[in-house]
């Protein structure tokens, strides 16, 4: 795995192969914890705070209650793709939702030991730090010689501010563990064991559409305009390689075709199933001014400007700065003559016009310039996904381009009197040296008698260079991701109290039950007691009602339902009239409710006195509201 300079001794003879082994697994090692340190250091300000969410504290619930879900779904047996313990009484179709199994089911030892907090936690360091590890040994095997390259390309991969930014929210977009590998599978430069290769890559893309589906849709698009864009650049390459690459795509499309066949037609046609999406995806867009500036979450970023360009919080995928942007035209301009670089400035430019929307706008105002996202407008999944989320493609291209540039100029270092070359990787990887593709020579030269005079200019280029990547990427160091205070599960619940009041077959109906695309107290409470108890409501995706499948966030509105959240949302009692009692009567029944209860509001007091006005008054039991409906709904 290592490259040739790490095979060289300082008086110029080659390591002995045990020596330099222990020495290649010290360094990785030391990466690796690098990275998740780094991780750990992020998620800082929730580890032991329960009462503390990441700021996108809706999406945490989700995430948690679906962690909370996988490992249900494993003690249990139950079946992973539907849930009743949400929506009662119709539930939860978890393909057509981010169930994220594949982070899931590995962590459910996690889930019940710690919880889902912790899970959660856990699944965040995992993928911020496994997407880098899993780019540095990519780097390491196929493109780089140089470990200390091959770090940093994994570095900003796994670390750049749109990663963090997911991170606190999006554990589906975050974790991209398993795009390295799937690429390597598919670009694999040599051309032999098609099937077997083809098979492992089939298995991949089946795991990575129960870890996310969106980013698997990004990752296909990105590698076509790659294999594109390289082929146009070395046809003799492409010509050579063609062959076993489509025979690795078919075996592979047939493979996760098989396994794939029955999850992805629950998704589109099981129960619960939806059809587009619940919210407007093309106004998630990116202002092309956010690929200069920093974001929030960054040792130079703010809260104000990052608000003006990005969606949300969670949705700053580019703000890599002015420095890196330089360096990576600088890099482009310097190692054109390589077609990879050149096939990475494609993918790379593609993706970020299209993150810029329908509608190019500049500083929050429009230009009323097209973008060329409006020709995906009929292209089936790319039309559904959201435009602000391909700059996170530009992610590892910058990556990997910050990564050959600095082992082109580590190649110039001095070693024993040479200029070693740390041009290529090993593992029958893809030549990747510094002249490779360039014209230029792997090294400065070769003498007799001994080896060249050391290349002079090496060392101040490779200070120099290191400084100027050093200075485009420490204004992008992360910080820990912000928190955000939240209602604590009532000790009624928390504590199992709940369960004098509610028999086998019936619901506990936190209030307010539905929420839309809000804050909901029924995901929050049922992922932090392990799916307990059944309820109505929670935040997920569904249809509009069982006769409309177009897309609609939380279970479809009943009447009681809206008049709860009305209040909870203007903290004003409405006037309750009999007519409302009696259909209050019927909603719970269709809930099968067997008591109501009130947690933590910033409006409270005016839901529980409506509560009071439709079913009769309540009383405080350890923390909550409550009101024993089985009277009422026999």
């Amino acid at each position: 795995m290592a490259g040739p300079a790490a095979d060289v001794a300082p008086d110029g003879r080659r390591q002995p192969g045990p020596v330099r082994t222990r020495r290649v697994r010290s360094v990785d090692a030391v990466v690796v914890a690098g990275y998740l340190g780094l991780a750990v250091l992020l998620t800082s300000r929730q580890w032991g705070r329960p009462d503390r969410l990441f700021h996108q504290d809706n999406d945490q619930m989700l995430f948690e209650w679906m962690l909370a879900r996988a490992a249900r779904a494993v003690t249990a047996g139950e079946n992973p793709l539907h849930s009743a313990a949400l929506n009662a009484p119709d539930g939860v179709n978890l393909m057509a939702n981010t169930s994220v199994l594949g982070l899931g089911v590995p962590l459910a030892p996690v889930t019940l030991l710690f919880g889902t907090q912790a899970a959660f936690l856990v699944a965040v360091v995992v993928s911020l730090a496994g997407t880098a590890t899993a780019w540095y040994v990519l780097l390491a095997r196929r493109l780089v010689g140089s470990r200390v390259a091959a770090a940093v390309g994994g570095l900003v991969c796994g670390f750049a501010p749109g990663m963090v930014a997911q991170a606190g929210a999006h554990l589906h977009m975050a974790a991209q563990f398993l795009v390295p590998p799937i690429l390597a599978l598919v670009f694999r430069p040599g051309t032999d064991r098609v099937r077997r290769h083809g098979a492992a890559l089939g298995l991949l893309v089946a795991y990575q559409v129960f870890v996310g589906e969106e980013l698997l849709v990004f990752l296909a698009l990105a590698a076509g305009v790659f294999a594109v864009a390289y082929a146009l650049a070395d046809r003799a390459a492409a010509r050579r390689l063609a062959p076993a690459l489509l025979g690795r795509l078919g075996v592979g499309a047939l493979v996760a075709g098989t396994l794939l066949a029955y999850p992805l037609w629950f998704q589109f046609l099981g129960p619960q199933h939806y059809q587009g999406m619940p919210f407007h995806a093309r106004g998630f867009q990116l202002d092309a001014a956010s690929f200069t500036a920093s974001a929030r979450q960054t040792v130079l970023g703010d809260g104000y400007v990052p608000g003006l360009l990005s969606p949300n919080p969670t949705e700053e995928n580019s703000f890599f700065g002015p420095g890196l942007l330089v360096l990576a035209v600088v890099v482009v301009a310097w190692l054109w003559r390589r077609p990879l670089v050149r096939a990475l400035a494609a993918v790379g430019l593609l993706a970020a016009l299209l993150s810029l929307g329908d509608t190019v706008r500049v500083d929050g105002a429009s230009t009323g310039l097209p973008g060329p996202y409006r020709l995906l407008s009929g292209v089936p999944l790319l039309d559904l996904v959201v435009p602000a989320r391909f700059a996170l493609i530009c992610v590892p291209v910058l990556g990997v381009l910050v990564a050959l540039s600095l082992d082109r100029a580590l190649a110039l270092a001095p070693v024993g009197g040479e200029a070693v070359s740390a041009g290529t990787g090993s593992g029958g990887g893809a030549a990747a040296s510094s002249g490779t593709g360039s014209g230029a020579p792997a090294s400065s030269g070769t003498g007799s008698g001994g080896g060249a005079v050391a290349d002079r200019p090496g060392a101040p280029v490779r200070l120099l260079w290191g400084g100027a990547v050093a200075a485009a990427l420490l204004p992008l160091a992360p910080t820990p991701i912000r928190t955000v205070p939240t209602w604590p599960v009532p000790a009624f619940v928390a504590d199992g109290g709940w369960r004098a009041y509610v028999p086998a077959g019936r619901t506990l109906v936190p209030v307010p039950p539905v929420t839309g695309a809000g804050v909901s107290p029924a995901t929050f409470w049922s992922a932090r007691t392990g799916l307990a108890f059944t309820a109505p409501g929670g935040y997920f995706i569904g249809p509009g009602t069982a006769d409309d499948p177009t897309a609609h966030w939380g279970a479809p509105d009943r009447p009681t339902a809206a008049l709860l959240r009305r209040a909870a949302e203007t903290g004003e009692v409405p006037v309750v009239t009999d007519a409302d009692r009696r259909q209050a009567v019927a909603d719970l029944r269709h809930w099968r409710a067997a008591v109501l209860v009130q947690g933590g509001l910033h409006r409270g007091e005016a839901v529980r006195r409506t509560v009071d006005a439709l079913v009769g008054p309540g009383r405080e039991v350890d923390g909550a509201w409550v009101w024993d409906v089985r009277p009422l709904v026999g």
